[in-house]
């Protein structure tokens, strides 16, 4: 019996605000609500015809939606340009008590603005989920959600919290934020920039497709749906993006002098 109590209890329906309702915010309602959890939204756009489809109640003032959705979650579903801001324009008094949890896709700028920014009575955790309306629309499973439980002290609310993810079958993967900025140093950035590159090579299908070259129109595909804010941000807050930068546009001249110089071997023969 132990064992489903506690099962029974990581399950029991949260109360979830989303701030920033915008096309990830509203990703991550429709599934929390068909994972039978109350889910509340709120931005500076007007998303209430969105978010009646839904099935969430949307607010334009997140301190209002605080106190009336008397949520128990915060996620904060903003972009990482206007993370800072956002954070900032809502009263800390609001935010007393409660869990609240970021989702982007660099972790220790949004780790050190809620240490300093949150009340103490507030938990943290900072959180990366790996997908998105793309590449999660079918369902989340095996899809990885890396996550650092930054500041916890209501254990049983952070397991609920985690039950949103596991119920939805994503691979649960623990990371501190540094870790995760290292890892993601090396791989975030070049795949958008070469994305980007590709992108404006002005590609198109064609009746003989090799796989690689569905490949390279997928990751197209992929950068073309992110904004440029998100790619800006990535070459912004990654220490590596700058020489990455260079070493793709030396990459390019060093590829075209091995051509030159195999021409020209060729043409002596």
């Amino acid at each position: 019996g132990g064992a489903r109590a506690v099962s029974f209890t990581r399950s029991m329906p949260l109360r979830v605000g989303i701030v920033g309702f915008g096309n990830f915010g509203q990703f991550l309602a429709r599934w929390f609500v068909a994972g039978g959890h109350s889910v509340f939204g709120a931005s500076r756009s007007d998303y209430t015809k969105e978010a009646k489809q839904l099935g969430v109640t949307f607010f334009r003032d997140t301190a209002e939606m605080l106190r009336e959705g008397a949520v128990d979650v915060v996620i904060l579903a903003t972009s990482i340009i206007s993370f800072g801001s956002v954070l900032s324009s809502i009263p800390p008094d609001a935010l007393e008590g409660r869990l609240i949890v970021d989702v982007l896709s660099v972790k220790i700028l949004p780790k050190d603005l809620l240490l300093s920014k949150l009340p103490a009575s507030c938990d943290i955790v900072c959180s990366h989920p790996m997908f998105g309306p793309e590449s999660g629309r079918h369902g989340w499973k095996d899809l990885p959600f890396v996550y650092e439980a930054v500041r916890i002290s209501d254990h049983h609310r952070f397991c609920r919290f985690l039950a949103l993810w596991e119920e939805q079958g994503c691979k649960m993967t623990k990371l501190s934020c540094e870790e995760h900025d290292r890892l993601a140093a090396g791989s975030q950035f070049v795949t958008h920039l070469t994305g980007r590159v590709l992108g404006k090579l002005n590609l198109h299908s064609t009746p003989i497709n090799t796989k690689g070259f569905e490949s390279l129109l997928a990751l197209i595909h992929s950068t073309a749906e992110d904004s440029f804010d998100l790619f800006y941000a990535l070459y912004a807050h990654n220490a590596n993006s700058e020489s990455q930068l260079e070493m793709f546009s030396k990459a390019i001249d060093a590829i075209r002098a091995d051509l030159a110089a195999f021409k020209e071997k060729q043409a002596k023969r």
